[in-house]
């Protein structure tokens, strides 16, 4: 029986528990240990490789636990076999369990563990080894490298007593990925011997960079030079602009392989060239899917995407990703309906179809549909994965409900998936904005890693439920980390600092992310920080924020005049706010709410002629009053209720049980004062009488 469902890499923070104590054999036993068995085991040891090679796992486990005889070979074909699928717990404890182990064991667990993160772990075994080889360096070497610890690599490289050409490539490549150009420049100067990868290496450093005449500089240089060096060349070429040159590479090249032909065409893609990349695809001797989905992209990302589904429709290259693309095509320019029945009409879909059609929907307000989706999915599709998971949470948080959002809190914790960054903010996200700030709190504190969003989810999240100092105090801890804050983090600590009264470090927190931070203040942060002045009265201080606004060429949006006049009206400011009213109505001149605001100031302040100016205008303009709205789920059901609708089965209950409410309510506080009369219930007990 084979796996079904794809095989998900989780990288575990900590380590499992290693048992180093087994028995190191040398290699010349392991060659007199095979020859004088009685069964050839060949054969067996290289089956079992290629079923963990195609993801058979299960069918190289029924391999090794039916053979009657078992080498080293066998268990290292296994253990490799294990960190190849994700299968990271089982990899470790085979390991454990081998009678014997030679240098490959111990270097394919190096190289396991550095993979899944584990570098403490990786760490460890390589301290223990009694011999190394030239592998178990370059091992330890590539895990630093991968795991970003540079500083590190160049400590073990710095140790080898004997280094080959794979280990001074490994760090060159590893200082190219981090932008140390310079440095990998000089190492490539103090190589002996340099293979093609080395030239290649460097060639792609310099280009990444954008020296590209020294990249070219090298690659004449190059004493041989093989496609993947034509490749990089021209690929370098393209990313710093020179289409044109990389063309005539192209027709230089003395030979292409797929790669070749894939670059040019995206190439030609990204500069907008999309009938070039058209042409050249057909000249093509070997048409290439991934070809053909570059060009389509290409079209949708200029904004052409009926032109691209008609491509599709016509191509024989069609296939999920061409439609998936399509879809998120139709998504981004908020054509549901087109992208809905596209994915309908797929012949076959993936986990990326799957998470885009509920991605899209939840992006386009459709988030009651995105997640039936889910639960179709889990029906008949591919077994959800990490997108999934995010997805769903995000349509959880953005309706919300936390019901749903519990439920699927504990799937992801069953399934390992809560190890996923991206799925922990997500969840924190939700309870934030469900108003559970504990539950938040307590899933930001368990994550092992944490990125710029996770800060952001926590610090936005308490905010938005009004507690301003905590996610105060919560940004100062980001602070004394690596992570730098970004727009959105700002945006969440001026809110605290508006809804917490912190006026004083509101400005400060301001200036901090302008001029400490480099980061330009957008028309979020300047609605913050006027609804913070204007709360506490500052109305002209908050008026030369719009100047300052205005002054940096950045449009005051109405948003922000909004702020001024919610300002306006709480401090009675009537001159500054008809200001504020005036230039929301120029921009939006249905907004019902703001002709209210503004009639409802001229009649606080005796101008009754106003307000009724203010009305006919209304009325002349066709606006209607927006009803107000609420929901509530019950029994993990939402239920929606509009002002002056009675629509609803349940309201003529709900309203019976709200007259309950008051009339108990007012009992209560006529029996501890006479302020409430007998006139006003009347009037409450009148109204909800001709709802119903």
């Amino acid at each position: 029986m084979f796996i079904s469902r794809p095989i998900q890499r989780i990288k575990f923070a900590g380590a499992l528990s290693l048992n180093l104590t087994g028995k190191l054999t040398p290699l010349r036993s392991i060659q007199s240990y095979s020859t004088t068995a009685t069964l050839n085991l060949k054969p067996l040891n290289s089956r079992i490789s290629e079923c963990m090679r195609n993801g058979f796992i299960e069918e190289a486990q029924n391999l090794f636990d039916e053979m009657p005889q078992r080498n080293t070979v066998t268990y290292n074909a296994m253990v490799r076999g294990y960190f190849q699928n994700g299968f990271f717990r089982e990899g470790v404890g085979l390991f454990n369990v081998m009678p014997e182990r030679d240098i490959f064991s111990y270097n394919t667990m190096i190289a396991g563990l550095m993979e899944f993160g584990d570098i403490n772990g990786a760490r460890e075994i390589f301290e223990k080894m009694s011999f190394r080889d030239v592998v178990s360096w370059n091992s330890m070497i590539s895990g630093y490298i991968s795991n970003g610890l540079i500083n590190e690599a160049l400590g073990v490289f710095t140790g080898m007593v004997s280094k080959d050409v794979v280990s001074w490539n490994l760090l060159m490549v590893g200082l190219v990925g981090v932008g140390k150009v310079d440095l990998a420049e000089e190492f490539f100067n103090e190589m002996g011997t340099r293979d093609i990868a080395s030239w290649t290496t460097m060639i792609s450093g310099f280009a990444s960079a954008g020296r590209i005449v020294e990249a070219r500089g090298l690659f004449e240089d190059m004493p041989v030079r093989d496609v993947r060096a034509w490749n990089t060349m021209i690929a370098g070429y393209i990313e710093n602009g020179c289409i044109q040159i990389a063309e005539v590479l192209f027709q230089k090249m003395p030979q292409c392989d797929l790669r070749s032909w894939n670059e040019m065409i995206d190439g030609l893609v990204r500069n907008q060239r999309i009938q070039d990349a058209i042409k050249l695809f057909a000249e093509m001797p070997q048409k290439c899917r991934r070809s053909w989905n570059s060009i389509v992209f290409g079209l949708i990302r200029t904004g052409l995407i009926r032109e691209a589904h008609a491509f599709l429709e016509k191509s024989p290259f069609s296939d999920t990703v061409s439609w998936t693309n399509l879809m998120v095509g139709y998504f981004e320019t908020g054509d549901v309906d087109t992208a809905v029945c596209i994915f309908e009409l797929m012949p076959a879909r993936d986990a990326t179809a799957w998470n885009v059609i509920i991605f899209g929907l939840g992006e386009n307000d459709h988030g009651e549909e995105g997640l039936k989706y889910f639960v179709k999915m889990k029906e008949e599709g591919p077994f959800p994965d990490e997108a999934t998971f995010t997805s769903v949470l995000t349509i959880c948080s953005d309706l919300p409900t936390l019901q749903l959002g519990r439920q699927i809190h504990a799937q992801v914790t069953k399934t390992g998936f809560n190890y996923f960054v991206a799925v922990s903010n997500a969840m924190v996200t939700l309870y934030a904005r469900c108003g559970n700030t504990n539950p938040a709190l307590l899933l930001f504190s368990s994550m092992t890693s944490r990125d710029v969003i996770s800060w952001n989810s926590v610090i936005c999240g308490l905010a938005h439920n009004g507690n301003g100092v905590e996610a105060i105090e919560m940004f100062e801890k980001m602070r004394s980390t690596d992570i730098k804050p970004n727009q959105i983090t700002f945006i969440g600590v001026l809110s605290a600092c508006s809804h917490a009264g912190l006026v004083d470090q509101g400005k400060y927190y301001f200036d901090f992310m302008k001029y400490d931070c480099c980061l330009e203040p957008t028309s979020e942060h300047y609605t913050c920080i006027v609804d913070l002045l204007g709360r506490f009265g500052l109305i002209d201080e908050a008026m030369s924020f719009l100047g300052e606004m205005e002054a940096n060429g950045v449009e005051v949006p109405a948003s922000v005049w909004g702020a001024v006049l919610g300002a306006c009206r709480i401090h009675k400011n009537i001159q500054v706010g008809k200001i504020a009213g005036e230039r929301i109505l120029e921009m939006n001149p249905y907004d019902s709410g703001v002709y209210m605001i503004l009639a409802e100031m001229y009649l606080s302040n005796g101008k009754r002629d106003d307000a009724e100016r203010v009305w006919a205008r209304m009325r002349e303009k066709g606006v209607k009053k927006q009803p107000g709205c609420s929901w509530i789920e019950v029994n993990g059901s939402g239920h929606v209720f509009l002002s002056g609708d009675s629509s609803h089965p349940q309201f003529s209950r709900a309203c019976g049980d709200v007259l309950g409410l008051l009339h108990r309510g007012m009992d209560n506080r006529n029996s501890t004062s006479n302020v409430a009369s007998y006139q006003e219930i009347q009037v409450l007990i009148d109204e909800c009488s001709e709802l119903v």
